[in-house]
This record gives structure tokens, sequence and C-alpha cells, in this order.
């Protein structure tokens, strides 16, 4: 599968910016570099990458860098420490200097979302969100990329989701609202949910195309059917629980086997960092079901097909 020419760099900031199209195209192109259908080292050659993370990351950062330099382009990196900004220069001048130099720039600034965007306010610059607090648009897209590599199609898909109702859970609603026939439901513990205003988007837009998204604080409503369980840590980088007793109300949210067994043709994924004995137990991350590692090795190839939508 081809990706169209664009004539400027786009950006991708938020999933609420992308079309149902756009979504597909680039989920589509992540499958294809799963299959190793795409030859590598052309794509991006000449261009420049900036890797700008202000917070800690693995999975992100390395599948971004190792993707950019697969696809043919040089990168340069920038720590916490490293840019003026510590110093009072306004981010807004820091996106002036850095589009004149560099062809695209992925940042995680994790609890300031407002940085990414004012860095997208222009167009000689490709921006791709890495992880903003309220917001995690490239993990969504490599699990729904991993999701279909691993069923063949999203549709029809049966999704649960136990956990805080945080960024990654966020860009998977916001992702899955925007494919057919999809279902996916929420168990998030008391006062940890998703954020109101984007579940209501995703509900309001999900139910155009059939696709259901719901929020549940009580297990009992655990549907009969799942092909997929889905979790993440507790303590999602960048924030902070305000509750020191927090974990009381996590603790049934945790993926047991016993859940497991209950959906006997699900897989299981997490995002990972994993916490085991917290979010999951050992037995079901390193069980028969799971796919965490092929999907955290499938973020380097949804990043190939990331960078080339934004950057060709």
């Amino acid at each position: 599968m081809s990706i169209t020419i664009k004539k400027t760099k786009k950006h991708i900031v938020s999933l609420k910016d992308l079309s149902p199209e756009e979504i597909i195209e680039i989920i589509n192109r992540g499958v294809s570099h799963i299959n190793g259908e795409v030859p590598l080292g052309s794509q991006l050659k000449g261009k420049v990458i900036g890797i700008y993370f202000t917070k800690t990351s693995t999975r992100t950062r390395t599948s971004f860098s190792t993707a950019a330099l697969r696809l043919g382009a040089q990168i340069v990196t920038y720590g916490p420490n490293d840019l003026q900004l510590n110093t009072g220069e306004s981010v807004s001048d820091t996106m002036n200097v850095l589009s004149r130099m560099l062809d695209g720039l992925v940042a995680r600034t994790a609890s300031n979302p407002e940085v990414i965007r004012t860095f997208s306010n222009q167009d000689r610059m490709a921006v791709i969100n890495a992880m903003t607090s309220d917001e995690h648009p490239t993990q969504a897209l490599a699990d729904l990329t991993t999701m279909k590599h691993y069923f063949g199609e999203l549709s029809g898909l049966e999704i649960i989701y136990l956990g805080e109702g945080n960024n990654t859970a966020v860009a998977l609603a916001l992702a899955i609202a925007k494919i057919p026939n999809m279902k996916i439901s929420f168990f998030t513990p008391p006062n940890y949910g998703i954020d109101p205003l984007a579940l209501n988007y995703a509900k309001e837009l999900g139910e155009k195309i059939n696709t259901v998204i719901n929020e549940y604080s009580d297990l009992k409503y655990l549907p009969n059917h799942a092909n997929i369980v889905y979790t993440t840590r507790w303590q999602t980088t960048g924030t902070q629980k305000l509750d020191s007793n927090w974990r009381k109300s996590f603790e049934p949210f945790t993926v047991s086997q016993e859940l497991m067994d209950k959906y006997s043709e699900a897989i299981f994924m997490h995002d990972l960092p994993a916490h085991i004995g917290d979010e999951v137990e050992e037995s079901v991350i390193n069980g028969t079901k799971s796919i965490v590692f092929n999907q955290a090795e499938n973020k380097m190839h949804s990043a190939k097909a990331v960078l080339e939508w934004c950057m060709q």
C-alpha cells in the first residue's frame, strides 16, 4: 500500500485531528511494515528528525529513533535539559528555530499538552506527539496496528480495558471511535476514569458508525465475550495521584489468570512498562495469550508509518 504524498508536512498532535481514512491508512501501512513488505532506506533519505523527550521512555523513543534511521533519516536527540526552554526562551521562539532546521520533531512533553500544539503552529516541520498527560496518540495507532495484524480485521473486535482512564485510554477511545463496528468497554476505578469530554466525544462519534464505547467503575458489568483484554500500569509517566490510598481502589482491576480464563479466546495486551503484581499477574503477562512484546516491537513498525504519513 502506498502513502499519499502531501504538499506540506502534517502533524499528529491529537487523534481528533485525523480522519477515519487517515487513521486506517496509517494502520494498514504499519501492518505492511510488520509483514516486511516495504523496502527500507529511501523514504526519508536526506531528512533530519529531532527526538525531544522531557520524560522517560523506552519503547516510544526507541521506536521513533530506529524507525527514522531505518527509513534513511538522520536524528538529533534532545533531553529534558538540552533546549533553551529551560532558560526562559518561549515555546514559540523555539518552534520557529527548530522548524527552520528540522524536517520533523517527535516530542514527549508529558504534563504540558500546549507545548506540542504550539510546536505544530507551522508547516515546515512535521510534529508528532509522543505523549502528553492527556493523550498518547501514537500508542493507540500502534495498538490498532497490532490488532489488525493479529486478527486480520478491526471490525467486529471487542476489547476490555482495565485500569486508570489515562492518556493511553483516551487515545484508544479516540482512535476506536473512528473504526466501524468495534466495541471497547473501559473498566476504571472510581474517580480515576477517562476525561468526560474526551469520552463523550468518542462515544458520540462511535455511535455514528456502530462502534460502542462505554465506561464502568463496577466489574459486575464485565461482558461475556472479548477478543482482547488490555491494561496499563497504574502509575502513568508524568502524573501523580492525590489520594494516598489509591491502590485500594485499583486492586480489583488487576488482570488475573482467573479473568483471562473467563475469556478463553482473548489475547492480552499491555502498553508497558508493566508492574507485575499490580495491574497484571505474572502468569498472564508471560502466558501463552500475551502478545505484549510483539505489541512493543510493532511500535517501531507503526512509527515508520507515522513518519512516512507526516513527512512524505
